[in-house]
Order: C-alpha cells, then structure tokens, then sequence
C-alpha cells in the first residue's frame, strides 16, 4: 500500500523542523542586580504629593432675582466651582484661607460653605445678592 504523497511531505517537513531546532543551544542568560535605578535619589529628594481636593457636595442656589446657580464644594475648604447654568462651563474660585470668600477673576465671588444653607454670590456684570439651598 503506498503512502499518500501530501502525508510524505507533511512528515519529512516535521523531521526537517525538528533537526533544525535541535542544532540550536540554548544559553543560560545571566542577569545582573546591579543598582542601576537613575531616580532613586531624585525620588528620595522629591516633595510629597498633594492630590487634588474630590468634591464634598453638590448644591443648587435660587438667588434674589430667581437666578439659579449650581455649585461644587470642594474638600479642601478653599474652593469651589460655579455654574450660571445646568450645563454652563464651571468657573473655579479659590479662597486665600479658610473662612475667607472664595474668588475667581473677571468679578466671581462665592462667601459661604457647603454647609450654610444661604450664600452671598457676585457674578459678572450682577450686584452680590443672598442665595438660598434650593
């Protein structure tokens, strides 16, 4: 009986694979442990980090001319962002100290906490004006 000739060709391939794998030596790899970390020291000298504050509440204000603000208190107690609108850009405003009215250029001005249940906010082109916790 005679063997198919794609069977043939298929084991002499494998016997041919196979030699040519079994010339190659493998050698053993040596890896050095050497001290070779470049920012060690830098990171040794380097001031800790400070992440950024997460927001602590979330609030929405009517003020006196039945305008609605929407505002993020930040953590860090120094700052928040305002929104004029629901989907508006937020503008950071940030106070000097603790306690002390939160500001942001072009005439934003936030005084009060995310605990207070009014706050007095100065928008733009707008008087301050007393808003309530909606």
């Amino acid at each position: 009986m005679r063997t198919p000739s794609r069977f043939r060709a298929v084991s002499a391939l494998a016997v041919v694979s196979f030699l040519a794998l079994a010339a190659c030596k493998p050698q053993a790899t040596t890896i050095n442990q050497a001290d070779g970390d470049d920012m060690k020291t830098a990171l040794a000298n380097a001031a800790p980090v400070t992440l950024p504050p997460s927001i602590s509440a979330t609030k929405t204000f009517r003020c006196a001319d039945n305008a609605v603000v929407f505002v993020d208190f930040y953590s860090d107690n120094l700052s928040a962002s305002l929104k004029t609108s629901k989907d508006g850009s937020p503008t950071l405003l940030k106070a000097p100290a603790a306690g002390q009215p939160m500001v942001a250029a072009g005439g934003f001005a936030l005084d009060g906490s995310a605990t207070a249940k009014s706050v007095k906010i100065t928008v733009p082109g707008k008087a301050a004006e007393s808003c309530d916790d909606a």
